[in-house]
């Protein structure tokens, strides 16, 4: 059976390959195709986030009566993250390629970082304390991000 670990992991992969055809549109000159793009990116990125936040991190900190550690820090980084996907893609549809390409790049770095988190210290914490739940959870969380 598939880890939370590698589950989500594979998701953040699935969110970073939109935002590079984003980029590549923008590279390309393609204002249509960089907001196509851009906007599955968002979708995606936003689908994660909510299964993290309604399913994955509740179901964490029920196990653990951890409250104040990884998963806020997460939260509150899906906040800043929101935030500058939400000036992007506003510089995408202003046709302002300079602001969408600033934004872009501290979105960029905020994810890395994030996704190392999650990856490295959040993820498999989950798969240690929530072992027992594994089979089920993993089901809810794949079906949450399929009807996304």
């Amino acid at each position: 059976m598939t880890s939370i670990r590698t589950f989500m992991t594979d998701d953040h992969r699935r969110c970073d390959d939109f935002f590079a055809e984003a980029e590549q549109g923008i590279a390309q000159k393609n204002q249509e195709a960089a907001k196509a793009a851009f906007q599955h990116f968002q979708s995606a990125m936003l689908a994660h986030f909510a299964t993290e936040e309604k399913t994955l991190f509740p179901t964490f900190e029920a196990k653990t009566g951890m409250t104040m550690g990884p998963t806020q820090v997460m939260r509150m980084e899906h906040v800043q993250m929101r935030e500058l996907m939400d000036a992007a893609a506003q510089a995408l549809a202003d046709g302002d390629v300079d602001e969408y390409l600033g934004q872009a790049e501290t979105l960029l770095i905020m994810m890395q970082q994030h996704n190392m988190k999650e990856e490295n210290i959040l993820y498999p914490m989950c798969d240690q304390h929530l072992s027992a739940e594994l089979a089920p959870l993993l089901e809810r969380i794949e079906s949450e991000l399929s009807e996304a």
